[in-house]
């Protein structure tokens, strides 16, 4: 269902880059807002894991934000790591 959305954003030729990336992090936002206090470990993976096509689908159309976006969760989910 995500991949749908997120080709269906991609595919949007009326629509400008910026606005492509705002619909995109606002999906990646409604991704955590979804999570709680009570989520597992398995939901709160899951979410991390469309995270990252989220932000990939972003690569995709800004390179640099894209990648910064990606460094970003590489550097979280290794604090993650060694702090669980």
């Amino acid at each position: 269902m995500l991949t749908f959305m997120i080709d269906k954003i991609l595919s949007y030729t009326s629509v400008s880059d910026k606005s492509k990336i705002d619909r995109l992090l606002e999906l990646d936002a409604t991704l955590y807002c979804n999570l709680g206090s009570d989520s597992t470990k398995a939901e709160k993976r899951d979410t991390r894991t469309q995270s990252k096509l989220i932000y990939k689908a972003i690569k995709s159309i800004d390179k640099r934000l894209g990648d910064q976006f990606l460094q970003h969760m590489d550097k979280w989910e290794k604090f993650l790591e060694s702090h669980l």
